[in-house]
């Protein structure tokens, strides 16, 4: 089942994204980090039964990372943490009682992620691994930039 209401706010959120990463990618190259398929146990779902208890949900996400300057200062205080956002959203979602997978990517992990990181942007993909029978998984992929908590 397709939610368009979430489609059709994706589509505007992504055109805003691209055009966020093609001003900041002019002239200069810019990387990505990501993270696969990070575990985590968590109550979600809509139903009651779903509410009962914690299941597995994979999370994933890709954010925006300057490993130009990063490599130019030699530091590590100029790298981004990625161990430090992985546990940021492990918490999250462990510590929430009950969630929507798209009220965490929305607005949970997106905006503590952009609020307390040297992030710009997220991709972030949160599933449920072998919710629907005869699949690997369903879930929900948002993208969202620091434009968007302003």
């Amino acid at each position: 089942m397709v939610c368009w209401m979430c489609l059709s706010a994706s589509k505007r959120v992504v055109g805003t994204l691209n055009e966020e990463k093609e001003g900041k990618m002019r002239g200069r190259k810019r990387d990505k980090i990501y993270l696969d398929d990070l575990r985590v146990m968590g109550v979600v779902g809509i139903f009651d039964w779903e509410k009962d208890t914690k299941k597995e949900i994979s999370i994933s996400y890709e954010i925006d990372h300057d490993n130009v300057s990063a490599a130019r200062e030699d530091v590590i205080e100029a790298t981004t943490d990625y161990k430090a956002i992985s546990k940021s959203i492990m918490q999250l979602v462990e510590e929430k009682q009950v969630c929507f997978s798209r009220d965490v990517c929305r607005k949970d992990c997106t905006e503590v992620v952009l609020r307390d990181f040297d992030v710009n942007w997220i991709t972030l993909k949160v599933s449920k691994p072998g919710a629907i029978r005869y699949s690997k998984d369903v879930g929900v992929i948002i993208e969202r930039s620091k434009l968007d908590y302003e």
